[in-house]
């Protein structure tokens, strides 16, 4: 079997250019992740500020959400 030699710089650049392909042709894929990213990132944030604040009951909630507070 014959071994194909080619430099780093060139193979960089030619998996540059695949990738920069692949993504324009699957924009609405990329979108998904990266908003499904960004959606994990707020939630894990809102999840670590509600650890450190005051616990309030499922009622106090649904009351603030349906405007009773």
């Amino acid at each position: 079997m014959a071994q194909v030699s080619i430099d780093e710089d060139k193979l960089r650049a030619l998996l540059k250019e695949t990738l920069a392909e692949v993504i324009e042709q699957k924009k609405d894929l990329f979108h998904k992740i990266i908003a499904d990213a960004i959606e994990d990132i707020a939630i894990t944030n809102a999840i670590k500020e509600g650890e450190s604040t005051e616990f309030i009951s499922k009622t106090e909630v649904f009351n603030i959400l349906n405007g009773k507070s």
